[in-house]
């Protein structure tokens, strides 16, 4: 995918209805005269509130944001966040002004721009790559259903996000934030940190305000540490909250998509949306019982009076001595707030976990790989994971910067989940990670929950298939940004959102990037 494709806007942004070409002819003249409308640090509400009351419309957000893109993406520090932009977005926004001059019935995501990660199908005009190039003439026949319930709410897709090529799923030795189709993205706090994977071009965007809010995927820690990472707020829902239908994929016990913003409200918004049962994706329909209709109402600035919060040390032991004293300053200002930390709380599986190998994932990434390539059109010239492997090898210079040991790994797989090691390990890793893990010391130990730095309870978590959700928690000396994660059991997302967006609204940690 070419630059020249992906940021010509000027050849595939014209023209719009009538009727909205006039009232957007309008709208321009009337902005003009206003002054200069920012949007940095802006929240979901406060957009709201100025495209109600007319300070600015749509049309001219969605402009705001493409001139952000060009002059932080493309050029100036060249972030690299974008794999894509929607040709049809200006479109698409003159579509949403128009309707909102004619009807009162719009929800809190009606009009705001939303950046979706480039493994997430979108039908249409845009692209689905995953970052590979195996997949540049990818035009999916619909959209996931997590992007269909954003347009129903009214979201205006921006554009796709670069990523990690294939959500961190092709060598071991690709750094984060990498994919042969888009290069490399930039952490705009500093181009010698980590971005953190796979989500990375999602949580760059957003926290450069190149993007109201986005929307990423996780496997394991793949939304949580690149929101950590960006100084942003990130929520891996429980396995079955959010549909996974649409979505390339690598493992779907662990897969699962979820929003990524600057602040928790704008966060739980955005999860609202995404929620829904999907008669494509059966874990949406198991879980229908424990999602809550409206997620807003837990946040609730007093959660963490009396709450206890849990921390297993031993984590902290992979991280800087100034990112643990951050940690421990955060838990003292939670302290102060009337939370008990209980210090340590020891999760008795931790090593056990971290010193076993499991077919899991290798096995389940074989299977749903090539069940997602065999539906692919013609215009896509690889339909099974082996053929995109001799693609890549075919394309060397292009695909394999990095090599592609993880699909060889992968591939030497059977892919049968019916296979005895596969439920053995599957069932392992359940154990471990559900009941003699994260709930036996949230049980034993009377925590609402678990706290670790940065995305290290990842593993151990997404094993579990259970909920997490980082905010900022400070910075190094250098700039480098730290989050704060909690992590719960099953569908323990309210308790968390109510911890979090506490935390976030009495110690009101993040500062924008410099760019």
């Amino acid at each position: 995918m070419s630059k020249k494709r992906t940021f010509a806007f000027a050849a595939a942004l014209t023209g719009a209805a009538a009727a909205a070409v006039t009232a957007g002819v309008y709208l321009r003249q009337e902005a003009a005269k206003r002054k200069p409308f920012e949007i940095e640090e802006m929240t979901i509400s406060r957009m709201q509130k100025a495209l109600k009351i007319g300070q600015v419309t749509s049309k001219e957000l969605v402009q705001i944001y493409l001139d952000r893109i060009e002059r932080f993406d493309k050029d100036g520090p060249t972030l690299n966040a974008f794999l894509e932009v929607n040709p049809d977005v200006l479109h698409d926004a003159e579509a949403c002004d128009v309707k909102r001059s004619v009807t009162k019935n719009i929800g809190p995501l009606f009009g705001i721009p939303v950046i979706v990660k480039d493994n997430i199908n979108t039908a249409g005009a845009m692209h689905t790559t995953a970052g590979a190039i195996a997949l540049e003439n990818n035009h999916a026949a619909k959209d996931a259903f997590v992007v269909t319930q954003l347009k129903k709410a009214g979201a205006i897709i921006l554009g796709k996000a670069n990523l990690t090529e294939l959500a961190n799923f092709v060598s071991e030795g690709m750094p984060n934030g990498y994919s042969s189709l888009g290069g490399q993205v930039r952490n705009p706090y500093g181009a010698s940190f980590d971005v953190g994977g796979s989500s990375s071009g999602t949580a760059a965007a957003v926290a450069a305000n190149l993007a109201a809010i986005g929307v990423g995927t996780e496997t394991s820690g793949s939304i949580i540490c690149p929101a950590a990472y960006h100084s942003l707020v990130g929520i891996k829902p429980t396995i079955g909250v959010v549909s996974r239908s649409g979505i390339v994929p690598i493992s779907h016990s662990q897969d699962t998509a979820g929003p990524i913003a600057r602040t928790v409200q704008d966060a739980v918004l955005l999860f609202n949306a995404m929620t829904g049962m999907d008669e494509d994706d059966e874990e949406t329909i198991w879980s229908q019982g424990d999602v809550a209709k409206d997620y807003t109402v837990f946040l609730k600035r007093g959660a963490l009076k009396n709450a206890r919060l849990g921390i297993d040390r031993r984590f902290l032991e992979s991280v800087s001595n100034e990112k643990a004293t951050l940690i421990d300053r955060a838990l003292d200002h939670m302290r102060d707030k009337g939370a008990v930390i209980v210090d340590p709380a020891v999760i008795p599986s931790a090593d056990s976990l971290e010193n076993r190998e499991s077919s899991v994932m290798l096995q389940e990434f074989k299977y749903d790989m090539n069940r997602y390539l065999h539906q692919l059109s013609d215009d896509v010239p690889v339909h099974t994971l082996s053929e995109l492997i001799a693609f890549n090898k075919a394309h060397a210079d292009r695909a394999l910067a990095y090599g592609q040991s993880l699909l060889e790994k992968a591939d030497q797989r059977s892919g049968d989940l019916s296979e005895r090691q596969y439920l053995v390990d599957r069932a392992e890793d359940l154990r471990l990670s559900r009941k003699e893990g994260i709930d036996a010391v949230i049980k034993t130990r009377k925590l609402d929950a678990l706290i670790f730095a940065d995305y290290q309870g990842s593993d151990i978590a997404a094993k579990a298939g259970y909920p997490s959700i980082t905010v900022p928690a400070g910075y190094t000396s250098a700039g480098e940004p730290v989050g704060i994660t909690f992590v719960g059991m099953a569908y323990s997302e309210p308790r968390l959102i109510e911890l979090a967006y506490s935390f976030e609204q009495t110690a009101e940690i993040r500062v924008k990037p410099l760019l």
